[in-house]
Order: C-alpha cells, then sequence, then structure tokens
C-alpha cells in the first residue's frame, strides 16, 4: 500500500528537489525503514493514517536499537519530507513528523588549522614537480573559498571570473552561488593554466574541467584527500587535515576576524545558519575579546 506513494515521492525528490540518486535513495530508505517497524508492529497504516505517537514508537525503537543521533536525526528528516510531500499532494491534511522531537548529541568540534599551520602545509608542496604548481592553486582555491571537495574536482575554467574575483560554484542540489576569490588562487591558478595545464591533454568530456591529472581526467576525492594528507605530515602537522579542514578553517577564520554570519552561510553553500553557526563555538576567547573591546558595560561593576 505504501510503494505507489514511495514512488511518487521519489519523482518528487528527483523532478521537483532535483537531489542526487544519493540523497533520493537515503530518503526512500528511511520511508521503507518505517513501514518494516509498522509491518514488524502488526500495525498495518496507509501512510494517512499515521499518526505522531506512531512516529514517536519508531523513533525510540531505532534508539534502542543504538543508532547514533546523528542518524536518527537525518531518518526524522526523511520522514519529514516524506509527509511533507504527502502535504503538498493533499494526501494528508497535517504532516505528524513535523513535531518529532530531533534527539540531542553534541556536535564534535572540527580541527582548525591555524594561518601558519595552512602557510606551512603550501609550503611543503614541491614546486618543481608539474603537479605541484597545481597542488598550490589547488590548496589556495581551497582555503580561499572555503570549497566542499567535491566543488573543487569540479570547479570549470568557465566557472571563473578574474576580472570581477569570483568563482561560480555548483553546490550541494546543483544549486549554484558566487564565492568570492582571493589574489593568490587567482595568480596561481593563472601559472598552473600557462606553465602546467597547457601542457595536458584533457580526455573529451573533461576540456573545461580546471585541475586534472596527468592523464587528463579530473582529480578524485581521495587523491586530493591524499595529497593534502601527504602535505601535512611533510609540514609537521599533527591535526587531522583533509579538504574538509581547509573549509573549517576558511570559515573560522573569517568569523574570528569580524565576518558577519550571514556572509560566511552564503560563501558556504549551507541551507540554513543553523549550520554555519557551528563556527560560533570554536574558539570563545574570540567571543570574550569582542566583548571586553567593544561592549560597553563590559567592565562594568
Amino acid at each position: 500500500m505504501w510503494d505507489s506513494y514511495i514512488q511518487g515521492f521519489t519523482a518528487y525528490l528527483r523532478l521537483e528537489k532535483d537531489l542526487s540518486v544519493h540523497s533520493i535513495n537515503a530518503y526512500r530508505h528511511d520511508v521503507q525503514l518505517l513501514t518494516q517497524y509498522l509491518l514488524a508492529e502488526g500495525r498495518s497504516l496507509s501512510p494517512d493514517q499515521v499518526k505522531l505517537a506512531d512516529l514517536q514508537d519508531f523513533v525510540k525503537s531505532i534508539a534502542q536499537l543504538g543508532l547514533e543521533p546523528s542518524s536518527q536525526a537525518r531518518i526524522i528528516s526523511g520522514l519529514r519530507m516524506f509527509f511533507h510531500y504527502l502535504l503538498i499532494e493533499e494526501v494528508i491534511r497535517e504532516n505528524p513528523a513535523t513535531w518529532l522531537e530531533l534527539p540531542k548529541f553534541k556536535r564534535k568540534l572540527p580541527d582548525v588549522l591555524t594561518v601558519e599551520e595552512i602557510d606551512r602545509i603550501i609550503g611543503a608542496i614541491d614546486l618543481s614537480k608539474p603537479e605541484g604548481m597545481r597542488n598550490k592553486a589547488m590548496l589556495e582555491t581551497l582555503y580561499s573559498c572555503g570549497l566542499r571537495v567535491s566543488e573543487l574536482i569540479s570547479l570549470r575554467i568557465s566557472d571563473l571570473y578574474p576580472e570581477a574575483g569570483f568563482v561560480r560554484v555548483i553546490g550541494k542540489g546543483n544549486k549554484q552561488r558566487l564565492v568570492p576569490i582571493g589574489k593568490a588562487a587567482l595568480k596561481y591558478i593563472r601559472i598552473y593554466r600557462e606553465e602546467v595545464r597547457v601542457h595536458i591533454q584533457p580526455a573529451a568530456d573533461c576540456r573545461d574541467i580546471l585541475f586534472l591529472n596527468r592523464r587528463g581526467k579530473p582529480l578524485t576525492r581521495v587523491m586530493v584527500f591524499q595529497i593534502i594528507k601527504s602535505l601535512a605530515q611533510a609540514a609537521g602537522i599533527q591535526k587531522h587535515v583533509s579538504p574538509h579542514t581547509f573549509r573549517h578553517s576558511f570559515a573560522t577564520h573569517l568569523i574570528e576576524g569580524g565576518a558577519d554570519l550571514k556572509a560566511v552561510k552564503d560563501m558556504l553553500g549551507h541551507e540554513s545558519i543553523t549550520t554555519t553557526e557551528i563556527y560560533t563555538h570554536i574558539d570563545t576567547s574570540y567571543l570574550r575579546d569582542v566583548l571586553d573591546r567593544y561592549h560597553p558595560h563590559f567592565h562594568s561593576v
């Protein structure tokens, strides 16, 4: 009885929400977990008969299975999306998943590099090798723009607007955003294109891809991770460093420097500002310093 609704939901996610296959499969899986639970409990309910109490019992059951709070929260998000779709289709009159409480969990604060540590990592690049200039341009771009690794490896030459100082980024859900890019990143991209990339024969479908491997193909996520990991080791950095560390550092350095939270949200391509707010908790001494310097009553008794 649920199959036709799940098929309609799948079409909705693909056509109207423009989600990736991975995201669509995850949402389908969330709904299928609920249907399996209802079946196991002997609750023969159609989607329009499901109440908040049924969903609360389901969430309690997956919590008892030892599922991580973050995974529970993701499943709840999937259920909210499914019942929202049913609401749009007028299968139901109200979304019972709206009032589902998210599990409480502590956010793990990400490792953040200092500016000096970033300089050491970039300084560890061997520029005598052809891939060295590519890696320098790549890491300067990663830090300058706060890109996700998937956004970095899919960056196109036609996405660059050097005169304006911006790059066009295709983020999650194929959403586009314009992000400022620094002069250093633009300088090394230009050198890479003129002195290295010009000698590489791009694969037929990769002529517009900016960062290529020796075979003219785009770099993979794993390759970028390995490049950064080996450079961090060469620079003597003890922290866990990944491409995402550069993104975290980009956001943290901006906010600690006094940048507007909404501006950082837009540059990162976050859907919600609550995702960006994690960066305000990284260095509480910075927040105290802001009060110390600017609040008129901070020192009054």
